[in-house]
């Protein structure tokens, strides 16, 4: 396939690498031309692509041709300096079928003819023209779905004078727009100069990954295991469990003899439709190493597969031991097992705060949808140039959504910074508190030696999170997203994308019945899973998808799939950890803020609000059951209040939360290093002692913290005679006034004396309970 200059339209080959060119990190809202706003023309697109504008293709479908002259034949579809082939007729069928399909942008014609040309190669591998048909592109119809597709007719074929010659093609023209069945599979004038086998890594796909389950198996004892040393006593026996290239390792146990005791659970996550076979190995460790005794291999496709809390039975399985010279398999012992394919639990492969799913494994266990989102993939704007290709900056971007179980990939537009895409998706909603994540790549195995190029990692431009409860059910979002990249040298901004969403409920009432549900299937919290062991088995589950989605045409690289599933997000991140600190200090701002208040109201700062607050203690102690309905009343109030101060906007990413914009080189460098470190003893030592720092501060936090609860038990516990006996007298003279006066003219007094009149107390003395308080002991005496 060939084609000029014209496919990058926009002239911007001569971008600067300065990504914080702008310094616009903000979301716009735009006014795209979508729906039935109307595309070129007037015409309109189908109900089901409202959300993106309409873009007209002129489609030539070729299926077949018969009676050529020459074998070996391939036809050409060209427009102007557009040429796209189909793949050459190997064999030498007069007859070949082509069943092929290419879309021209009919914004970017250059020509008022489309000519289909039949080609032969000869022998010197030169090119002969057999024959052609022209069509005036004012005289082709259209087409708009849901109208049926267009029937292929017969051509005959013309030499260059015009004359039939004996061949006929059989083809279909017609103009149409996104919403075409064929589009998906065509081949796209935006990617002409992509050739061969690189064209299917230009096509939009839809990609489904796979069902996982949990495998649990609960290791209980094991009996007569012939030992490889006879001799040997109190051998350390342990099992290594086997599922495709993950290998988990039991404790070894306790019982050190050959019916050795673990009652240990071992989780695998496994993959539908349960090819696989799990093998147990028995090991014995001799020091460093360790000897295999005897295997078990169990087939999933015979394993319990459990939807619910019951028990599952415990079964014996026999360990054979195998020799390393082709030895038959001898009896070493029996293991007692309890192995079930756990439906009930949700596989966590994406970071539980940005999940798009929460559903079980099981489909018995599926709630009924209670909405639809859709996704318009508009285009994109200002993308930074991601490689060089003969001498300029060039980028080849194409976008993936990922939302439950589906991901979608649009197509690849070639040599662009701003890109088209206008593809729209559709997924079933299932819980509204779930994230849909949009990525940006560069795409980089389009030039390459076919297949082996995918083994070169897509760059990234940017990601963004939508989450669905933060929308407003049946309306459209249409919004310009910045892209951003963190970098070690700081944040950059990539470019932006547009995009419109809109989440339909098709149950309201189902939908606010999911505010009222657990968040995690109920195995979750009857059967729970350790931070530790979620933390392996995600890691499993994004190996198994990465291996999955690799395995389609074209395929979802490992990096694609890591990048959109957060994989290493969970690593240390001295810039996270300062923006999750002031998120922590931003929660408590208001409580600080109301003490502030309250000591400016005991202050008599201002009296009329002093006394003012007087009377509403007063009101709050004399009629207490109106106190309730009023601070029922002023939420509401306050509530309808702040509807017109609602956020317009979805949220996005924000480097200002985030301290992207504020991390120091050496932070970013620190967050960007592998794991374990790649960096040499004086950067890892600075490091090291910065991060004591760090841990110092935190753990004299954690201490103060301990005092003050040790401080509240040691009130009773006569660890110091004298503090105690005192609390004793106090709670026993408090027993006498609250029995004899009443308790609210003890809140009235107390509050009064609380508020009194800065003539009437000394200030910035701590009070008589606060130095109680501080006096009384703590462990932190004992601590070395």
């Amino acid at each position: 396939m060939a084609a000029n200059g014209t496919v990058n339209g926009n002239g911007n080959g001569n971008r600067n690498g300065n990504g914080n060119r702008n310094g616009d990190f903000s979301l716009k809202e735009t006014s795209p031309k979508i729906g039935n706003g109307g595309g070129n023309g007037g015409e309109k697109l189908t109900s089901s692509f409202d959300l993106v504008e309409a873009m007209h293709f002129l489609y030539a479908r070729i299926v077949r041709a018969r009676a050529l002259p020459a074998n070996d034949s391939f036809i050409e579809v060209k427009i102007g300096s557009y040429k796209g082939r189909t793949k050459q007729s190997l064999n030498s069928n007069p007859n070949p079928e082509f069943h092929e399909t290419f879309a021209f942008t009919k914004a970017r014609l250059q020509g008022n003819i489309l000519e289909v040309v039949v080609r032969n190669k000869d022998d010197s591998n030169d090119e002969e023209i057999i024959g052609r048909c022209k069509f005036d592109v004012a005289e082709i119809p259209t087409r708009v779905p849901p109208d049926s597709p267009l029937a292929p007719q017969w051509y005959r074929l013309e030499d260059r004078n015009g004359v039939k010659i004996g061949g006929e093609i059989m083809l279909s023209v017609w103009i149409g727009t996104q919403a075409d069945e064929v589009f998906s599979e065509a081949w796209h004038s935006d990617s002409a100069t992509v050739m061969g086998e690189n064209v299917v890594n230009t096509r939009s796909k839809v990609y489904l990954s796979p069902r996982l389950w949990y495998l649990r198996v609960t290791l209980i004892e094991a009996q007569d295991l012939a030992l490889l040393h006879q001799n040997r006593t109190n051998p350390e026996i342990l099992i290594k469990g086997f599922l495709g290239n993950v290998v988990v390792r039991s404790r070894i146990s306790q019982t050190k003899s050959v019916n050795p005791v673990w009652n240990e659970d071992m989780m695998f996550v496994a993959v539908e439709p349960f090819e696989d076979s799990l093998v147990l190995s028995v090991e014995d460790k001799l020091g460093q190493k360790e000897e295999c005794l005897g295997k078990c291999e169990i087939k999933l496709s015979q394993v319990e597969r459990r939807v619910s809390p019951g028990p599952v039975p415990a079964l014996w399985y026999n360990v054979e031991h195998v020799g390393e010279n082709g030895e038959a398999k001898r009896f070493a012992g029996r293991i007692h097992l309890r192995v079930s394919l756990d439906g009930g639990y949700h596989v966590l492969d994406e970071s539980i705060q940005y999940s798009s799913d929460y559903r079980a494994s099981a489909k018995l266990l599926w709630t009924p949808a209670i909405g639809v989102l859709e996704l318009g993939v508009l285009n994109a704007t200002g993308l930074m140039p991601m490689k060089s290709r003969e001498g300029r900056g060039t980028t080849d971007a194409y976008c993936v959504a990922k939302y439950g179980t589906k991901w979608v990939r649009t197509r690849t537009i070639v040599d662009t910074f701003d890109p088209k895409w206008n593809e729209q998706y559709t997924w079933e909603v299932y819980d509204p508190y779930t994230v849909i994540t949009i990525g940006v790549f560069d795409n980089l195995n389009l030039f390459g030696a076919g297949n082996e190029n995918r083994l070169i990692k897509d760059s990234r431009i940017g990601k963004i999170r939508i989450r669905l409860s933060t929308l407003v059910t049946s309306k459209i979002y249409t919004h310009s997203y910045p892209l951003m990249v963190l970098k070690p040298d700081g944040v950059k901004k990539m470019g932006e994308i547009q995009l419109a969403v809109r989440f339909t409920a098709t149950s309201m009432i189902d939908m606010l019945q999911k505010y009222t549900e657990p968040l995690l299937p109920q195995m979750h919290y009857i059967f729970p899973l350790s931070i530790y062991q979620l933390d392996s088995l995600r890691h499993q589950a994004t190996h198994i998808l990465c291996i999955k989605l690799g395995r389609n045409e074209p395929a979802l690289g490992r990096d694609v799939v890591e990048y959109m599933l957060d994989v290493g997000s969970n690593m240390w991140s001295l810039r996270r950890g300062r923006a999750n600190f002031e998120r922590l200090v931003a929660f408590f701002d208001g409580w600080v803020d109301a003490w502030k208040w309250f000591d400016e109201v005991c202050k008599w700062k201002s009296p009329a609000t002093t006394v003012l607050i007087h009377v509403v203690f007063l009101f709050v102690v004399f009629l207490p059951k109106y106190c309730v309905v009023s601070l029922l009343l002023y939420c509401f109030v306050f509530g309808l209040y702040r509807f017109s101060l609602r956020p317009r906007h979805p949220p996005h990413m924000d480097i200002k939360l985030s301290k992207a914009d504020s991390a120091l080189p050496d932070e970013l460098d620190e967050e960007f290093d592998a794991f374990p470190s790649a960096k040499s003893g004086d950067v890892l030592k600075k490091r090291y002692d910065r991060l004591r720092g760090i841990a110092g501060r935190m753990m004299i936090v954690l201490g103060d913290l301990a005092t003050q609860g040790e401080r509240v038990k040691s009130l009773l516990s006569w660890r110091d005679p004298r503090a105690t006996s005192l609390f004793l007298a106090f709670c026993l003279v408090g027993c006498g006034v609250i029995c004899f006066v009443s308790m609210k003219l003890l809140l009235t007094f107390l509050a009064f004396y609380v508020m009194r009149h800065p003539r009437t107390r000394v200030f910035n003395i701590p009070s008589i309970p606060q130095n109680f308080f501080r006096r009384l002991p703590s462990r932190a005496d004992s601590i070395l």
